[in-house]
């Protein structure tokens, strides 16, 4: 009987499926110890900051051991499962670089290439070149001065010696966090494993520490009573742990709100006719099959008005000081789902066919319903539309989607008295909005684009006199 090696055992490791995220929380695993898999396999689904995401095992072999349990948030780069591969097969590593041990210095390794199948996660194509990674700090890396200092002092061997000064570890959002509250990453002493500085090392450090006052010590009887634990109601109440899209999501709100300007245009419009041609575009055998909403002639409608607008398809580049034009429109709808609210978008939607941008539409909202839309899919939007008024809302004042700028919200669509050709008629009206980036767009353009868009839901011929 033949014993495994160490060396059969391949270690698959929590892959960045997006761009630049850190972590992923495990939803479900679809395979055990014991299992047979193969190259391609779907091993597990995972949840990041901005979708669900299932994770194929890059080579053939058995399941040695699952790391860590469904519902554990790990780090990118973290090993999650363990595969014996067979044989022969041990010597074809996965393409994924080896990361330097901890007690050496890392040196950037580049492999070369292989040919024959890579591995692909899904919703991404095959790498066209080699695969390159930033080599990871080891733990030894020199504490900064001022740091090391305090920490020669709080040990009682007096100042320390100043030696090279290095770049502080800590991760993307600690890093914002520090920046936001002004604190300077060196000055910090480490209390993360490898010397990996943490939110709570920031929010200490910007704690401001006042001069300790003379302790009188109070009769025992005169003491105040210890303050009690906070302690909330389980009976009567539930605590939602907010992680994966929700966080992303409260964080990219927070973020859009109180860094772009927002500025919000509202306009009531009678689109009786739009819900006219709706109906008869049902009916037309090119778009059988297609999704053919309201939401369809609104999208085609905010397309319009961008082409006779097109400054106001940009983006504020604050590192630079510079305004984006974008010639292209990846336009995004918001989609509400279980995980939270997601805004995936239609890439060159401005290129589409009213039937390409239907079913461009229809996949889009399916792939939504189901939690299988792709990090991707939510990357490089440029401008928004989202519906309230499937909830019955006539309007709202909605926040940007980060770097995007503009988001068009639009209303419930009801029968109400209106005066047409002099008369008042009953008549299906609507209430939109407009909010944009006012560093981006003045008042002049917004409303030019708003009321493009109301123009052409009234008339909706000027689709094709305006296209």
């Amino acid at each position: 009987m033949t014993t495994m090696t160490e060396a059969s055992v391949r270690e698959f490791k929590m892959p960045d499926v997006g761009e630049g995220l850190t972590e992923a929380e495990i939803l479900k695993w679809y395979v055990q110890p014991g299992d047979t898999v193969t190259d391609g396999q779907v091993v597990c689904e995972v949840e990041t900051a901005k979708a669900a995401v299932e994770l194929p095992i890059p080579y053939d072999g058995v399941v040695r051991e699952l790391r860590f349990p469904e519902g554990t948030t790990v780090d990118v780069g973290t090993a999650i499962i363990t595969v014996d591969v067979a044989g022969g097969a041990a010597a074809e590593a996965p393409t994924e670089q080896p990361q330097a041990e901890p007690e050496k210095p890392a040196q950037p390794v580049e492999e070369p290439k292989k040919e024959g199948r890579q591995p692909v996660l899904v919703g991404y194509g095959v790498s066209t070149s080699a695969t390159k990674r930033r080599p990871r700090r080891g733990p030894e890396v020199t504490v900064p001065a001022p740091a090391q200092a305090i920490q020669a002092e709080l040990n009682g061997h007096g100042p320390a010696p100043v030696t090279e000064k290095s770049r502080p570890l800590a991760k993307p959002p600690v890093r914002k966090l520090a920046k936001d509250l002004g604190v300077d990453l060196a000055a910090i002493i480490p209390s993360g494993p490898d010397g990996v500085i943490t939110r709570e090392d920031v929010h200490a450090a910007a704690t401001p520490t006042a001069a300790p006052e003379p302790v009188v010590q109070a009769p025992a009887a005169a003491r105040p009573a210890p303050a009690a634990a906070v302690t909330y109601d389980g009976a009567r109440e539930t605590r939602i742990p907010v992680k994966g899209v929700r966080k992303a999501t409260a964080a990219a709100m927070v973020g859009s709100a109180f860094t772009a300007p927002h500025v919000t245009e509202f306009v009531t419009v009678d689109v009786t006719r739009t819900m006219k041609l709706v109906e008869e575009l049902k009916q037309d055998k090119e778009m059988q099959g297609l999704r053919v909403n309201p939401l369809l002639l609104i999208a085609k409608a905010l397309l319009v008005a961008i082409k006779r607008n097109p400054d106001i398809n940009a983006s504020w580049d604050e590192a630079n000081q510079e305004i984006v034009l974008k010639h292209y429109v990846n336009l995004g709808i918001a989609a509400a789902t279980p995980r939270g609210l997601i805004v995936p978008n239609i890439k060159d939607a401005h290129a589409k066919t009213l039937p390409q941008l239907a079913q461009a539409l229809g996949e889009l909202v399916s792939t939504a319903r189901e939690g299988k839309t792709s990090p991707a899919a939510m990357q490089g939007g440029t401008v928004t539309i989202t519906n309230v008024g499937v909830f019955g809302v006539d309007t709202g004042t909605p926040i940007l989607n980060p770097g995007e700028s503009a988001i068009l919200a639009v209303g419930a669509i009801k029968l109400q008295p209106w005066v047409h050709k002099g008369k008042v008629k009953p008549r299906q009206v609507t209430t939109l909005a407009l909010s944009f980036d006012h560093r981006l767009v003045d008042g002049e353009l917004g409303s030019k684009v708003l009321a493009d868009v109301a123009a052409i839901l009234e008339q909706p011929k000027r689709l094709i006199t305006w296209a």
